[in-house]
């Protein structure tokens, strides 16, 4: 340990540390637009500018290392002018259409302009004009709102191994686009919308699909369902002023039958049958020599990015569809018979943490006779808008239950929002369809946390089963790599989650989600694992029902016809 002194106080801090983090460990903050947490300093943005006695220029705190004996001033006079500078510069040339944006209200350049008293315009630049990029499916770009920070391309290729985006053009005609600047829909893009998370101005949005969602709700003729995934819950009181890691379920569900849903199920449910459909494949593959190792289908971004960078691996995913896409179906088939209704006339929406759920939702092995089968897809930034919108405040509102037959989860369903809960949730009716006899510790330690990749091995009736969990397409991809060159050769099931953190920290939840939220939102998780009985999918009584009624066996016939698909190798587009 070294001593140095902040503002008039002596500190310790790690020799060779970072002095931004060693400023923040003390309870300080200092502006930053370019910074990643456990990233490298690019010094991009100049924004985290700090005076260092002894120093002849400002030194940027994000990438400048501590030495014993050294002495900061965070906030000099010469520190805070030239950060108003900066954020006067960039403003020159933004667009000034602040009471139009999305990111009206949580812009970070915005509330550095608000925290370091910008009121006047001291600089005239021409206004940058570059087109709208509507063509993605699930992301929008608009170059004209980008500061080039450059958070969205190191999202892309350092974490995401993408690399969709970058910079293009020199000096001041630099910009951030696609190879040739052409639309996102002819990229390698995965839709997983880490960018749009990671953007601090409006340069990058999900499309919004909201008004398509009030348009059913205002057509009389429609029947409109919503679903909403496990972590949703979670995270939408983020949205509404709740304190991060609250459990919203019950109000969540009454606040979506006042918005005008005729129906609210727990996407939770289909996670159980995701976890049938899934642990029954597995053992099928073990037992007749099938393609090993199997890897999870839930996340479309990961998908995607299969059938991209990697199609030889097409074969080793699981063809079950994503939770989404089993309990769509589903509500317009057993559903619609039950209540007597036209599956053309029922419009289906999903609630999901996810942006490359919108991609999904729009694939056409996800629809039949016509018509697809989920409609529409709210992200949880969308639905906390539309909440905001009719004016529903939920912490006035009562619990409600979601609607039968899809409204008992187990909580092995409800993990799923975390990554690792999928594995976990497998491995419990894995375990007894195996030995008929239920995992004596339910809670698989090995599989938690947020750890890029997770291993574990597990004796089931004498056979080591190898297991791996993975989150973040980076890490994906070193494994992908270590067994297409068989180095690991001792694995029989993959989790992948696109994003990091899983589900929770999907490109659809709440912006700024840092990683102590992200930890916060799967603990919650976690507790609702341990504090509640149903915990393992095989038990769920509704969806025992669902398979004797309706869906016969796991794996069988009717199975196959609604909740497995298919993914082929396919170009960089859409």
């Amino acid at each position: 340990m070294i001593k140095i002194e902040i503002n008039g106080h002596e500190h310790e801090a790690q020799e060779g540390e970072l002095l931004l983090h060693a400023i923040r460990r003390v309870g300080l903050n200092v502006p930053t637009l370019c910074h990643m947490d456990g990233l490298p300093p690019s010094g991009a943005c100049r924004m985290c500018v700090v005076e260092v006695e002894g120093q002849r220029g400002l030194a940027p705190s994000c990438a400048f290392p501590v030495f014993n004996g050294m002495k900061v001033n965070t906030n000099s006079n010469r520190a805070v002018e030239a950060r108003k500078a900066i954020i006067e510069l960039l403003l020159a040339n933004h667009p000034d259409d602040c009471f139009y944006c999305e990111r009206n209200g949580s812009c970070q350049l915005q509330g550095l302009a608000e925290s370091h008293g910008v009121r006047t315009r001291r600089f005239i630049g021409q206004k940058n004009e570059h087109p709208l990029d509507n063509s993605g499916v699930s992301v929008v770009r608009d170059p004209a709102k980008c500061v080039l920070c450059g958070k969205c391309v190191r999202a892309c290729e350092e974490i995401q191994g993408v690399a969709c985006i970058d910079f293009i053009g020199r000096g001041s005609s630099t910009l951030v686009g696609t190879a040739f600047n052409e639309g996102l829909n002819i990229s390698s893009c995965v839709n997983c919308g880490q960018c749009v998370a990671v953007c601090p101005t409006g340069a990058l949005l999900g499309k919004s699909h909201i008004k398509r969602v009030l348009d059913a709700i205002e057509d009389p003729s429609l029947y409109v369902t919503i679903q909403h995934a496990p972590s949703v819950s979670i995270s939408i009181g983020e949205e509404c002023g709740v304190p991060v890691g609250q459990d919203m379920m019950g109000v969540m569900h009454a606040a979506m039958r006042r918005l005008g849903f005729d129906a609210v199920f727990d996407t939770s449910f289909s996670a159980d049958m995701t976890i049938m459909e899934e642990a029954t494949e597995l053992i099928n593959r073990v037992k007749t020599g099938g393609v090993l190792p199997m890897f999870t289908s839930c996340s479309p971004g990961w998908i995607k990015y299969v059938e991209t960078f990697f199609p030889d691996f097409i074969p080793n995913l699981s063809t079950c569809k994503s939770p989404m896409q089993m309990m769509a179906p589903v509500i317009k088939t057993f559903y619609a018979q039950r209540k007597g209704l036209d599956p053309k006339k029922i419009f289906s929406v999903a609630a999901m943490p996810c942006t490359a759920k919108k991609f999904e939702a729009d694939r056409p092995e996800m629809g039949r006779d016509g018509y697809q089968d989920t409609d529409a897809v709210l992200t949880t930034r969308e639905l906390g808008q539309l909440i905001r919108m009719y004016g529903i405040n939920l912490s006035e509102l009562e619990p409600e239950p979601a609607d039968t037959p899809f409204g008992v989860r187990s909580t092995a369903g409800k993990i799923f929002g975390a990554t690792g809960g999928v594995m976990e949730a497998a491995i419990r009716t894995a375990y007894f369809l195996l030995t008929k006899n239920e995992l004596p510790n339910l809670k698989v330690q090995a599989v938690r946390g947020l750890d890029g990749v997770k291993e574990a091995h597990l004796d089931v009736n004498g056979l080591n089963v190898g297991v791996a969990v993975v989150n973040g397409l980076g890490n994906a991809k070193r494994l992908l790599e270590a067994i297409r060159s068989g180095e690991k050769t001792d694995l029989h099931f993959v989790e992948v989650m696109t994003c990091p953190g899983g589900c929770v920290g999907g490109g659809g939840q709440p912006y700024g989600a840092t990683r102590e939220k992200v930890m916060a939102r799967s603990q919650t998780l976690y507790n609702i694992d341990a504090c509640e009985t149903l915990r393992v999918s095989h038990k769920n009584p509704e969806l025992k029902q669902l398979y004797d009624e309706f869906l016969g066996v796991p794996n069988g016939e009717k199975a196959h016809e609604l909740l497995h698909t298919f993914y082929h190798e396919r170009e960089a587009l859409l």
